[in-house]
C-alpha cells in the first residue's frame, strides 16, 4: 500500500473513532463500528492497528503535538501573568473532548498518551533549555514534563476542579516557577 493511500486510511480510520466517541465512550466503542463508519474492512483495520487503544493514541496524538507547541508558544521572557493565546485555547479545546481524552491518560499523568506527553514535551523543553544555554536542562526538562503532563491528567478527571482558562493561567505559573528556580 501506497504511504499516500496509507495515511489516508489511517485518516478515515482516525475520523471514524473520533465520531464514535463523540457518541459513546471509548470503552464501548467497537472495532466493527469503527471500520463500518470509516468504509474500511476489519482487514485493513488491523494491517495499520494491532488495537482501538493504538488507533485512540494515534487519533490524540495531535493533542500532543499541540500541548508541546503552547507550551512553547512564545519568545524572550515569559509574562507569568499571560499564558500564551495558543496555551489558553489548548485547555478550552481539550476540556470539549475531556471524555475520549480521560480515556489515554491517567490520573497521575500515565497511560498511552500520558506516556507520549511526556516524552515529546521532556524532549522539547531540554533542547530549548539547551539552546538558552540555561542551567541542568535535563532535570528542568523532567519537571516540567511531569508537571504538566500530571496536572493535565488530573484536571481532566476533575481534579483540580478548575475551569480551562484559570487551568492554563495556573499551569503556566507553575511552569515559569520551575523554569525560574535557580539552579547550580
Amino acid at each position: 500500500m501506497s504511504d499516500a493511500r496509507a495515511e489516508r486510511t489511517r485518516t478515515r480510520l482516525r475520523a471514524a473513532l473520533l465520531g464514535e466517541c463523540a457518541e459513546q465512550p471509548l470503552a464501548e466503542v467497537s472495532v466493527a463500528a469503527v471500520v463500518r463508519r470509516a468504509g474500511v474492512g476489519r482487514a485493513t483495520f488491523y494491517l495499520h492497528y494491532p488495537d482501538l487503544e493504538a488507533l485512540a493514541v494515534d487519533a490524540c496524538a495531535q493533542v500532543v503535538r499541540e500541548a508541546v507547541d503552547a507550551l512553547h508558544a512564545w519568545r524572550g521572557t515569559p509574562d507569568p501573568g499571560a499564558p500564551p493565546g495558543p496555551l489558553m485555547e489548548f485547555f478550552r479545546e481539550l476540556h470539549l473532548q475531556a471524555p475520549l481524552h480521560r480515556a489515554l491518560l491517567r490520573e497521575g499523568g500515565g497511560g498511552p498518551l500520558g506516556e507520549l506527553l511526556h516524552r515529546e514535551l521532556r524532549a522539547r523543553s531540554r533542547r530549548e533549555r539547551e539552546l538558552a544555554g540555561a542551567p541542568a536542562p535535563e532535570v528542568v526538562a523532567s519537571a516540567v514534563a511531569a508537571a504538566f503532563t500530571g496536572l493535565l491528567a488530573d484536571w481532566l478527571h476533575g481534579d483540580p476542579d478548575r475551569g480551562p482558562e484559570e487551568m492554563a493561567r495556573l499551569t503556566w505559573r507553575l511552569l515559569i516557577s520551575l523554569h525560574r528556580t535557580p539552579l547550580p
